[in-house]
């Protein structure tokens, strides 16, 4: 608690001299410069109580700590107001339940492992503004944008496979997000499309050039990523839409090249505007003036008790 504590006036600890000296050349008066309105302790001669000298120095050291007033730096940040604007756009078909994608625990699903990632990826990104679209044979918008990595991660925590249908709706997943990041002011706007398939078309009512045209109208960066074996999604397309948005696409063939593309987007995509630390002064004062004033009201009551002057 007092870890980095320090006095803002440490030069008044010489104002302990004067109390000596007080003590030693002038002792009859010594009361009268605590106590100015209890002249009639004088009529009797102090008592050398060991208690009572405690408590009268222990008053006087404590008084003087206050007077120095004892403070600590406390930092704190402020949230972040600005940044990336980030829309995480997840696969949830039915062919994410596909096993061995990570070969350290080939029991997981695809999408199992893709939410551990994306959670980790969000957990780096503290300065940026991100939501969350899920889609399938639908799409919808799980998480507006938001700060909170905490929300964020509890909500990807539990989506779930077929949530949004078995089917994969990829070009109306890209508008959502493009619509979810619509509303930004932010100059940065990126959308990371996750995807283990080829678009349905009888599903996807949205042709692919409107999306690319809504997402190139709103400024966004997508960086698509196709999960799987090279030949169980269309590289093609992810291709076009990385090349009209100014995006990078990348393939990820297991849970260990998924992380690492995440890591390159992290890098690639490095938010330039970081939270401002600011420190504000706790003052402890409190505690030794509280002290004193305690040893110093202890210290008339028992000189009152006694009959001391």
């Amino acid at each position: 608690m007092f870890d980095g504590l320090y006095f803002e006036f440490p030069k008044l600890i010489f104002v302990i001299f004067f109390f000596i000296a007080c003590a030693s050349l002038c002792k009859m008066k010594l009361p009268s410069i605590y106590f100015p309105h209890t002249g009639e302790f004088l009529k009797q001669s102090v008592s050398a109580s060991k208690t009572l000298f405690f408590l009268k120095w222990l008053g006087i050291v404590m008084l003087i700590l206050a007077l120095m007033s004892p403070v600590k730096d406390e930092p704190y940040e402020l949230e972040p107001k600005e940044g990336y604007e980030i829309a995480l756009i997840l696969d949830a078909s039915e062919s994410m339940k596909a096993q061995g994608f990570d070969a350290r625990n080939e029991q997981l699903t695809r999408f199992d492992v893709v939410k551990e990632i994306v959670g980790d990826f969000v957990s780096h990104r503290k300065s940026d503004n991100i939501g969350l679209v899920v889609f399938g044979q639908y799409s919808f918008i799980a998480s507006p944008l938001t700060y909170d990595e905490n929300i964020l991660n509890k909500i990807v925590s539990q989506l779930y496979i077929g949530m949004a249908g078995k089917y994969t709706a990829l070009n109306t997943s890209l508008a959502q997000g493009v619509n979810l990041l619509k509303m930004s002011k932010s100059k940065s706007k990126v959308a990371i499309l996750l995807t283990d398939g080829y678009s349905t078309k009888e599903i996807d009512k949205i042709p692919l050039d409107i999306a690319l045209q809504m997402a190139k109208k709103e400024g966004v960066k997508v960086y698509p990523i196709g999960i799987g074996m090279p030949h169980e999604y269309n590289q093609n397309v992810l291709l076009k839409i990385a090349e009209d948005t100014g995006g990078v696409a990348f393939g990820a063939s297991s849970a260990a090249e998924l992380k690492e593309v995440y890591k390159k987007i992290d890098e690639l995509e490095k938010s330039e505007i970081k939270s401002e630390s600011f420190t504000y002064i706790k003052y402890y004062y409190a505690f030794p003036l509280f002290v004193s004033l305690i040893s110093l009201m202890l210290y008339i009551f028992l000189r009152n008790r006694r009959g001391y002057a």
